[in-house]
């Protein structure tokens, strides 16, 4: 198997993990959404240190904070991630997964805007297209509910946001994520230590929990490197369109397994958003088949 298939493959697998997560996380629906936080927190720092030691990479840790800077980008990065994290595992406990899911179905779109915003990208006619049918549906949904769905824009937003700030930050992603937890590790270390001297956490209240909470730190980490992977393995085009994989089996796992009810205004919101989706992924799949063509000729030039 060639680089491009295990790149392919490992985008699939890491999709995938964080598509069923919700079902992981209904697991641990008896534990307060702060202290799985706390939890998540602290044993994602377990298994980055550990794969970092075992690389023979956890030197490299020390550049990540190596300017001041530097270390308040990290700090906020962290802060992003923690409020995104934080938001998806209350959305499971309180029946709102397949408004998690819209998040991340929009989150391409907002990244979009942020381009623009933050970095003068222009538009293009097929994207601009896109960002008003998905509008719409965000509408739709709004007018519909008679309330925003703060869930998934909170999501898209701080996602995005995190993206915003990964992009001015020269590091990889796995040193770059584990300086994030690092920085957070403190605050949920003091949580989880006022949890277990006040009798409340649920840590080793029985096994299967314990191991759950555990484990919460590899279901963090282990999709995030197999997505680094395929990042450096497979064009953006495809990374693009595979990483619908994920919010595809959120929705499915929401109104299927967890029978979230799926009302006529969210199935209009949701088709506008579907359509949406589908315009702005042909206009990337052109656009990366042009590139392509562009450079190839450009190699192939003997003026070159």
């Amino acid at each position: 198997m060639n680089a491009h298939r295990h790149g392919i493959v490992a985008m699939i697998v890491a999709c995938t993990l964080w598509g069923l997560s919700p079902l992981y996380y209904m697991l641990l629906d008896h534990v307060p959404p702060p202290e799985i936080l706390a939890h998540r927190t602290m044993w994602s720092l377990v298994f980055f240190a550990l794969l970092l030691a075992g690389q023979g990479r956890l030197h490299e840790m020390k550049s990540a904070f190596a300017t001041r800077s530097r270390f308040g980008t990290i700090l906020l990065a962290a802060l992003l991630v923690s409020v995104n994290w934080g938001v998806f595992i209350t959305s499971i406990q309180i029946g709102l997964v397949r408004e998690a899911a819209l998040g991340y179905y929009i989150f391409p779109l907002v990244a979009v805007v942020f381009g623009v915003v933050f970095f003068g990208e222009r538009l293009g006619r097929a994207q601009w297209g896109a960002l008003v049918l998905a509008t719409s549906g965000v509408l739709v949904l709004t007018i519909g509910q008679g309330t925003a769905p703060w869930i998934a824009l909170v999501l898209a937003a701080t996602f995005g946001l995190y993206g915003v700030i990964k992009k001015r930050l020269p590091l990889g992603p796995v040193v770059s994520v584990a300086s994030e937890v690092l920085m957070l590790a403190p605050v949920a270390l003091i949580w989880l230590g006022w949890l277990w001297t006040d009798g409340q956490g649920a840590f080793g209240t029985d096994l299967s929990t314990s191991l759950l909470l555990m484990a919460s730190g590899v279901m963090t980490g282990f999709p995030l490197v197999l997505f680094a992977r395929a990042a450096q393995q497979v064009p953006l085009a495809t990374v693009g369109l595979l990483q619908y994989i994920n919010p595809t089996l959120q929705f499915l796992c929401a109104v299927t397994v967890l029978a979230e009810p799926f009302t006529r205004v969210h199935a209009i919101s949701f088709a506008l958003i579907w359509l949406a989706l589908g315009v702005y992924s042909v206009a990337l799949v052109l656009q990366e088949k042009a590139r392509s063509k562009s450079a190839s000729a450009a190699s192939t030039d003997p003026a070159v």
